[in-house]
């Protein structure tokens, strides 16, 4: 999944972001978590090396929506930006809607539906898991 600089940013543009390197993953999220955060059924997360990661334009703001994870919105517009998780050193996930070209990264599979909605039904043949996808 090699690719050149992604951009991408909030809804009302007053937060852009940058991103270089390797994308290390694709993935739809159907936890509680992600569902209330985005008041969204599901959230779909890229993710690359948070040494690659900038923001270029305006500055989100952070709130911790667990322990061990920062999550970033715009304040302006509250488009939910990107996810860190303490565990994951160098790993940043960025919602892949707010990507400029996000048909770039579609997901190669869905994680965390012990917590699903029973009305959400997806039929793209992507692998499941329970809880997060094992590491490779």
């Amino acid at each position: 999944m090699a690719n050149p600089t992604i951009e991408g940013g909030c809804y009302c543009g007053a937060v852009r972001y940058a991103a270089s390197g390797k994308c290390t993953n694709t993935m739809v999220c159907h936890c509680r978590t992600c569902r209330r955060v985005a008041a969204s059924p599901v959230v779909a997360w890229v993710t690359f090396a948070k040494s690659g990661f900038r923001f270029t334009k305006g500055l989100p703001k952070e709130f911790k929506s667990s322990a061990q994870v920062v999550r970033t919105f715009c304040p302006d517009c509250g488009t939910p930006l990107t996810y860190r998780h303490d565990s994951f050193v160098d790993a940043l996930d960025i919602t892949t809607c707010s990507l400029d070209e996000p048909e770039r990264f579609p997901p190669t599979h869905h994680s965390w539906l012990a917590h699903d909605l029973d009305w959400v039904k997806f039929s793209d043949g992507l692998p499941t898991f329970q809880e997060a996808r094992p590491p490779p």
